[in-house]
């Protein structure tokens, strides 16, 4: 196949969903225009004149329904393709039925017999799970808005300004699907319209719940995470590995069990929580597998936090990347503050040694519970009632059971109180920790967090560390040492940007250490998909409030699989 037909093809979808759209609109001009007299007389002959109005009320909402399919159409989900077809269907018939309107007919049903031709290319599909819940969810929308109408028109039936077609039931059902009914005198003016209403209102819903995208549901089964926490402790040797062990992730296994990806789905985006874990050489398998999957479902795919090593494997299978930032590495043992370039956090962490503060390191199953408890509370009011924010690169949990070797720092003030501390996750294969919390009271004097950092590089050495994770910081390099024009309007841009995103005061916490700087990227798989993938990811992290939760419980898959 050559390229311009695989082009032509891809874009089936996209020219079919605009032409659904089209068959919409000329629907709707169709049933708000008057039909030919000459062929209404026709129809007349073999068809009472109840059943035209019938169709001719139908056929509006018909075809705002095919006007509201579109979209989906084109973005290749297969039940919209299901919802065309019996739309485009009936449309036809009742364009037939209204007035003889050939033209329209021909119209509908032509464009039915394209999708049906073209429809191996309308793949995304629902979890079968989600499908059973939706539709039940749907038959009680339906239910209710049939039954609210009926009880409407029961109350009213006595101010209704002649018979009702059909009784309660009838002029109810009629009134829902936009078909004539007789005026009712105040106070019930207003019913015919607000039935009208009610059934648009009832259909979209229904529409939007059938054609909702895939969102599994954050739930984290406690086999799942040990199975997860087993997996780490054999390939975790990324600084990241260990936080896909976080409860709110959902995790898909490679069909062998020994590789396994972290994602949540966010914006109509599978966001994968940095590099899969498993061996190398299974990562590029694991990703053609997570980018069919998103692929099948309509989503697109993304990477936060991805290591340099995968992001050139993932480049090389066609993935794009875009520099995120830096994780500030630094080595253990004993930090030399002497010199003028270390002058202010050398004061930073003699002024808080004069205070009486003192550092103990221990794991978190060393800890007594009043430690735990105290270290919770420290948490607690340090957020002061924000979330914790976080999804690639935190933990969710100060103590995790799967992780009892963390590490936790702890400063003391003189009289012994926790004031502080630093939580370290495991790094499994080589000697290094990853920073999963940073924490401290807020009256604490100024440098403390220094305190605890020089202090935590001295005492991880002892035990054998060479080198910990600091934190990220986010387009550090933009900041330090822009190498271009964009690079420095970029610069300026966050810099304008840091009153609420701290992005370069965070790099100059870091910078106060000399670290080693280890960069992070962004992955994506087209450059249409870089302002989805980039929001999805800043939601997760915590830098952008999420969207308003409409309709986004009815959008879980109750069972996500597991593999």
């Amino acid at each position: 196949m050559t390229s311009f037909a695989r082009r032509a093809r891809d874009h089936v979808p996209l020219v079919l969903g605009l032409a659904t759209a089209f068959a919409g609109a000329v629907n709707v001009a169709s049933a708000l225009t008057a039909e030919l007299p000459l062929r209404v007389r026709d129809l007349l002959s073999v068809a009472p004149a109840a059943d035209l109005r019938l169709a001719h009320a139908l056929a509006l909402p018909a075809g705002l329904a095919l006007l509201g399919v579109a979209r989906p159409l084109a973005r290749r989900r297969r039940r919209a393709l299901h919802l065309a077809l019996a739309l485009l269907a009936g449309a036809g018939l009742l364009n037939i039925l209204k007035g003889l309107d050939l033209e329209e007919a021909a119209l509908s049903w032509g464009l039915a017999y394209m999708l049906w031709h073209a429809r191996a290319a309308f793949w995304v599909r629902h979890e079968r799970a989600k499908l059973g819940a939706v539709l039940r969810r749907c038959a009680v929308i339906a239910l209710g808005t049939v039954g609210a109408a009926v009880l409407a028109v029961a109350i009213a039936a006595g101010h209704a300004g002649g018979p009702l077609p059909g009784g309660v039931a009838g002029t109810a059902l009629s009134g829902l699907w936009l078909a004539p009914v007789p005026s009712f005198s105040e106070p019930f003016g207003w019913l015919p319209l607000g039935l009208g209403v009610l059934g648009i209102a009832a259909t979209g819903t229904i529409g939007a719940l059938l054609l909702a995208p895939l969102r599994p549901i954050l739930v984290s089964s406690a086999l799942d995470r040990s199975r997860a926490a087993a997996l780490v402790r054999i390939h975790g040797s990324d600084t990241l590995s260990a936080f896909k062990l976080r409860g709110d992730l959902v995790r898909r296994w490679s069909p062998d069990g020994n590789a396994m990806a972290a994602y949540r789905v966010e914006a109509g985006t599978l966001l994968l929580a940095g590099d899969p874990v498993g061996p190398t050489a299974a990562h590029c398998a694991m990703l053609e597998q997570m980018r069919a999957y998103a692929r099948e479902h309509g989503l697109a795919l993304g990477a936060v936090g991805a290591s340099e090593a995968f992001t050139e494997s993932a480049r090389q299978a066609g993935m794009r990347h875009l520099y995120l930032g830096d994780e500030a590495m630094l080595a253990t043992g004993a930090m030399d503050l002497s010199g003028g370039a270390r002058k202010s956090l050398r004061k930073a962490v003699n002024r808080v040694a004069r205070n009486g503060y003192r550092a103990e390191l221990s794991t978190v199953a060393e800890l007594t519970p009043a430690a735990r408890d105290e270290l919770e509370r420290v948490s607690e009011r340090w957020r002061d009632g924000a979330p914790e924010r976080g999804f690639s690169m935190a933990h969710d949990a100060l103590v995790d059971e799967l992780l009892p070797d963390a590490l936790v720092l702890i400063a003391r003030d003189g009289g012994g109180r926790i004031r502080g501390f630093l939580h370290f996750m495991p790094v499994y294969g080589r000697p290094v920790a990853s920073l999963g919390f940073m924490r401290r009271e807020r009256d604490t004097p100024n440098g403390l967090t220094e305190f605890m950092v020089v202090e935590a590089a001295r005492r991880l050495g002892e035990i054998g560390i060479e080198e910990f994770s600091l934190n990220f910081a986010a387009h550090g390099r933009w900041l330090r040492a822009p190498e271009n024009v964009i690079e420095r309007v970029l610069a300026a841009i966050l810099r304008l940007a840091d009153r609420w995103f701290q992005v370069e005061r965070l790099l100059r916490f870091n910078a106060k250490f000399e670290p080693r700087w280890q960069p992070r990227y962004l992955l994506f798989e087209h450059a249409a998909h870089l302002p989805r993938v980039a929001f999805a990811a800043m939601v997760l992290e915590g830098q952008l409030p999420a969207p308003a939760p409409t309709l986004r419980a009815l959008r879980r898959d109750p069972s996500p699989s597991p593999s």
